[in-house]
């Protein structure tokens, strides 16, 4: 029995409630609060009145809502009602005057995320970072799962859990992937915490590169060392590392360009991990045994390694590694055919995005690219595509802006005749990208859909644009 779960339920059934902001997280948390009982739940929400999301808002909780505020002034109704408590959803900072007023008539402040990791009776591994979080959290779930676990995966990653706390019990994993949003009101902090690495990132929602980094610690600022806690932190990045003075329980490391005492290391083209510096090497797996390509990946199994060694056997790790193609839509492997392997990494919605899918492929790619413009510059991605594509194939709008910047490389470089180096084709639909791109490869090729571009001229999304390719590719 959950009895914290059950006095959960109990206390919060003659509660008034706002939740602010009804999009992803914050409809199932709506819908399990109806669901139990309470009886006064308010919705509030930026989207206009009579708009698409505000119809689809009203029509999913209909029967769920009490009373719901809709529109850019939305706020303005918060503080003439009083809630016993209020769920923000994470992008709204804790310390807005309206939060701060209910906070101060009594309210409790607080989110799905949290009251789920206060309510969770099973294990947790949370991850967090700049970058890299999607594909480690995932791979942490999937070895877990491989083990033999029954494991829930939610969080930042897209799926909200406090919907499903009945059904998790005390034998069960939960993965977490967790934003500097999410954490940074957070106080609570799971079994197993993740640092992929840290750099600059959502300063214009952070006050502060220092707050941005505070928000993250709190993935382990509450952790318990008599508990067993640990925090796995990458040694191979400086504000990363420079946690381990702050981690009140164990810490463990990862470092893919140097050997450790203790911890995840490289080493002849093998991942190892040594428990301590007296322990034994362990082999968990080779390199070329995974299917995921990049440097970057190659870190983001290293810290799911260092997370979930203790429960997880190295042969099923190595089940993972050759058999796990990628997020979704992330540099995510959709098939091999003759030889060629077609990634879809449809999230690749800027240049610095592309680029990054560029550098990890060791040879020239054909690579698929364009969409709707953002105003933004094209120009950095010009060298990339030298050093890194034979064939580029081109589609949208942004395609004509993207030719224009290898031009400018190639003047750069002194190099009249184009065709010598890069064969560039325009394509009107993605069955004619998806044919010419099978036409075009030969064995041992990589067909990469990364656009550098968003996906508004043709879908509504970068999801449904790499679906598209995905079944293009499928029926190939």
């Amino acid at each position: 029995m959950n009895q914290k779960l059950n006095d959960f339920k109990e206390n919060i059934l003659d509660k008034k409630i706002a939740v602010l902001g009804l999009g992803i997280s914050n409809r199932p948390l709506i819908k399990y609060l109806s669901k139990i009982g309470v009886k006064e739940i308010s919705g509030f929400d930026r989207a206009e009145k009579d708009s698409v999301t505000a119809r689809e808002i009203e029509e999913e909780l209909k029967g769920c809502l009490t009373n719901i505020y809709l529109g850019k002034n939305y706020f303005d109704e918060l503080n003439k009602h009083k809630y016993d408590y209020i769920f923000k959803t994470p992008v709204i900072r804790y310390d807005v005057p309206q939060l701060m007023k209910a906070k101060e008539a009594g309210a409790v402040i607080t989110s799905e995320m949290q009251v789920f990791m206060e309510l969770c009776p099973a294990q947790m591994f949370a991850v967090t970072g700049s970058d890299g979080k999607t594909t480690t959290t995932t791979l942490i779930y999937e070895m877990l799962k491989e083990e033999g676990y029954k494991t829930w995966l939610g969080g930042n990653i897209g799926r909200p859990l406090l919907d499903c706390i009945d059904e998790v019990n005390e034998r069960d994993m939960v993965v977490l992937e967790l934003s500097s949003f999410q954490l940074h009101t957070m106080s609570i902090s799971p079994k197993v915490a993740v640092v992929t690495n840290i750099s600059p990132n959502h300063l214009d929602v952070h006050k502060s590169y220092v707050e941005y980094m505070e928000a993250k610690s709190n993935i382990f600022a509450h952790q318990k060392a008599a508990a067993g806690d640990f925090t796995v932190l990458n040694a191979g990045n400086a504000a990363a590392l420079d946690y381990a003075k702050q981690v009140p329980a164990a810490s463990r490391f990862f470092n893919r360009k140097e050997c450790l005492d203790a911890g995840v290391y490289i080493k002849d083209e093998k991942i190892f991990f040594r428990k301590t510096a007296d322990s034994e090497d362990v082999e968990i797996v080779n390199i070329e045994e995974i299917l995921l390509p990049g440097e970057h990946n190659l870190e983001n199994y290293m810290a799911a390694i260092a997370a979930v060694i203790d429960w997880v056997k190295p042969v099923n790790i190595r089940r993972v590694a050759k058999n796990f193609g990628g997020v979704e839509h992330r540099l995510e492997l959709v098939r091999i055919l003759d030889n060629v392997k077609y990634y879809n990494s449809s999230i690749d919605s800027s240049p610095s995005r592309t680029i990054a899918a560029l550098g990890t492929f060791k040879d020239k790619v054909i690579l698929i690219a364009g969409g709707k413009d953002k105003g933004i510059s094209y120009d950095e991605l010009g060298p990339y595509i030298f050093e890194k594509v034979k064939i580029l194939i081109l589609i949208g709008p942004t395609g004509e802006l993207i030719v224009n910047a290898v031009m400018k490389e190639a003047e750069r470089r002194g190099i009249s005749d184009l065709s010598k180096y890069l064969e560039i084709i325009y394509c009107t639909t993605y069955e004619e990208v998806v044919s010419i791109a099978r036409n075009q490869a030969v064995s041992g090729d990589c067909v990469l859909l990364s656009p550098a571009s968003t996906s508004f001229d043709m879908f509504k999304n970068f999801e449904e644009r790499g679906q598209t390719f995905k079944r293009l590719v499928k029926e190939l």
